[in-house]
C-alpha cells in the first residue's frame, strides 16, 4: 500500500457527528475505525458502512460486526503474547497492564486508547468506576542507566482508569501503536541494536507489519540508517511527535520494548518462540543480504574493523600482510565505510572471519552468515564486556566465536605504567578501587595495541581450520 492510500486512511473525520460525513479508503480496507465500530456507531447513530466511500466514490457495504469481533480477538491475542502470569491476568481483567524488570517498562493496552503527541500523554481508559491514576515511563530499554535517560530519553505519560474528557480524535488507526524512543546512545550501532532494535524485533515482529511506530526523541539518521528495519516490521509511516502534535486514536497500544539481554534473544522469554537465528533471517531480509551460510562461498575474505582513535591496531599494517599470506582476502573497514549501514550490510555478509578490538564495530557480526568466524581481540581490564556483549552472543548467532587476549606487552598502557603497576597485573581492582569511568579512561579510552603478529596467526590459523580451510603456504 503507498503512502498516498496511507494518507488517505489515516485522515481527519472533521466532523465525526455529521450523520453525512465520509471518508475515503481504498475498497479492501473496510473499516479504518474496526477496532472501535461500536463507537463510532454510537456517536454517529447510524451503521458503520455510511462512513466509508471507495476510491471511486461509490458506499462501502459490508458486513463489518464479525471481522471486528474477529479482529479484537485476534489483536488482543497478540498483545496477551507480550505478557505473562499477573499480567495476562490483569491484561484479561481491566484491558491494561505493565511489565517491568531492571532493563525495561512494557505497558499494554488492549482497548482503545487515544495518544496526543503533543504532550506525549496515552488516556487508557478501563471500566466504569475504576479510579483515574497515572503512570510515567521511560520508553528505552535502558531504564537503570537514569543519567542516560534524564539527558536523551522523553518521558510518557499513561492515564489510566475511568477518564472523563479524554482530547477527542484528529486521526484514528486500525492498526495498534507501538511507542519506543530513538534517544539513548545516538550513534552508536551497538546500543542502537541492543536497545532498540533487537527489542523492536522482540516486540513487533509478531504483528506483521500490522502496527504503527511513534518515536519520542525522533532523529531522522536514526530513522534512515534503519529504515528497512522499519519498514520490514511496519507497513506505515513512522509518527515523529514533535512534528504531528495532534490526538491519535488507536484500537491498542505497546509503550516500551521488551529487552532479554546483551544483544540476545531467549526463546523462554516473553514473547516466547523468537531466537537470535530469527533475527538473523529478518536481518538477511530487510537487508536483502544474499549469503545465509558458509556453503555459499568459496575463498575465505576476512573483514577487519579498523579503530582510527581508541583501541585501535598500531601496527595493522603488518597485521593485513600476514592475513594476506594466509590466503584471506582483506577487507579493511574504517568508519567512513561502516557509515553506510545498507552497504556495509553487504560488505560484511560476503565474509567469513570478521576481526576486531572489542567495541561497537563487533556489533556488525549480526551480518555474518552462519558459520563465519567472528575474531575479537580483548584488551587488558575488557574480559566480561568482550564475552557479554559479543562473544556469548555471537554463538547464539551460529557462529564460531574465538577470543585472542593480548598479553601485557601488546597493550599501549604497557610502556606507560610498566610490567608490574596494578593497571596492569589487577584491572578489576583499579575498577575496584577507583570506580567505573577511571577504569574505563584506562582501558577503554586511553588504550591502543601493538600486537604480536607471529601469535595472532596462529588464532587465524584456527579461524582457517573452522571454515575448512587450511593456511597458504605462500
Amino acid at each position: 500500500m503507498n503512502h498516498e492510500t496511507r494518507r488517505r486512511m489515516d485522515q481527519k473525520i472533521d466532523n465525526p457527528t455529521d450523520r453525512y460525513s465520509y471518508i475515503t479508503a481504498p475498497p479492501r480496507c473496510i473499516a479504518i475505525c474496526k477496532y472501535e465500530c461500536e463507537n463510532f456507531e454510537q456517536k454517529i447513530g447510524q451503521k458503520i458502512f455510511r462512513l466509508f466511500k471507495d476510491e471511486e466514490g461509490k458506499n462501502l457495504i459490508t458486513n463489518w460486526g464479525k471481522s471486528c469481533t474477529k479482529d479484537r480477538e485476534q489483536l488482543h491475542f497478540l498483545l496477551k503474547r507480550l505478557l505473562n502470569g499477573e499480567n495476562q491476568t490483569q491484561l484479561e481483567a481491566t484491558g491494561f497492564t505493565c511489565h517491568s524488570n531492571v532493563y525495561t517498562d512494557v505497558c499494554v493496552s488492549d482497548r482503545p486508547v487515544r495518544i496526543d503527541t503533543r504532550t506525549m500523554k496515552v488516556y487508557a481508559p478501563l471500566s466504569q468506576g475504576t479510579p483515574e491514576a497515572n503512570r510515567t515511563i521511560v520508553p528505552y530499554a535502558r531504564k537503570y542507566d537514569k543519567n542516560l535517560l534524564n539527558a536523551s530519553v522523553s518521558p510518557v505519560h499513561i492515564l489510566h482508569g475511568n477518564i472523563t474528557t479524554p482530547p477527542a480524535c484528529h486521526f484514528t488507526h486500525d492498526v495498534p501503536a507501538v511507542v519506543f524512543s530513538s534517544g539513548g546512545f545516538a550513534g552508536n550501532i551497538f546500543h542502537e541494536f541492543n536497545e532498540v532494535i533487537i527489542p523492536l524485533f522482540l516486540t513487533s515482529r509478531q504483528f506483521q507489519s500490522r502496527l504503527r511506530f511513534i518515536v519520542p526523541d525522533f532523529r531522522p539518521e536514526f530513522v534512515g540508517k534503519y529504515n528497512k528495519i522499519l519498514s520490514h516490521l511496519s507497513s506505515y509511516e513512522v509518527i515523529n511527535p514533535a512534528a504531528n502534535e495532534s490526538v491519535h486514536c488507536f484500537p491498542g497500544v505497546v509503550v516500551g520494548l521488551h529487552y532479554h539481554d546483551y544483544l540476545a534473544i531467549n526463546t523462554t522469554d516473553v514473547p516466547e518462540g523468537y531466537s537470535m537465528l530469527d533475527f538473523k533471517q529478518f536481518i538477511r531480509e530487510s537487508f536483502n543480504l544474499k549469503i545465509r551460510d558458509l556453503s555459499q562461498m568459496e575463498e575465505p575474505v576476512l573483514v577487519l574493523i579498523s579503530r582510527p582513535k581508541t583501541r585501535s591496531f598500531l601496527n595493522e599494517n603488518q597485521m593485513v600482510t600476514m592475513m594476506k599470506e594466509l590466503g584471506f582476502r582483506v577487507v579493511i573497514a574504517k568508519p567512513d565505510m561502516m557509515a553506510d549501514l545498507d552497504k556495509f550490510a553487504e560488505v560484511v555478509n560476503s565474509c567469513s572471519v570478521l576481526v576486531g578490538a572489542h567495541g561497537a564495530g563487533l556489533t556488525n557480526e549480526i551480518f555474518l552468515p552462519e558459520g563465519a568466524v567472528m575474531v575479537q581481540v580483548v584488551g587488558l581490564g575488557l574480559n566480561w564486556p568482550s564475552d557479554k556483549y559479543y562473544g556469548g552472543p555471537a554463538t547464539e548467532m551460529g557462529l564460531n566465536y574465538i577470543e585472542y587476549k593480548i598479553e601485557p606487552e601488546e597493550s599501549s598502557l604497557f610502556s606507560v605504567y610498566g610490567r608490574d603497576h596494578p593497571v596492569i597485573i589487577d584491572p578489576a581492582a583499579i575498577e575496584a578501587e577507583k570506580g567505573y569511568q577511571v577504569a574505563r579512561a584506562l582501558y577503554l579510552i586511553a588504550q591502543n595495541f601493538n600486537i604480536d603478529v607471529v601469535r595472532f596467526r596462529e588464532t587465524l590459523v584456527k579461524a582457517l581450520g573452522l571454515l575448512g580451510h587450511s593456511a597458504s603456504l605462500g
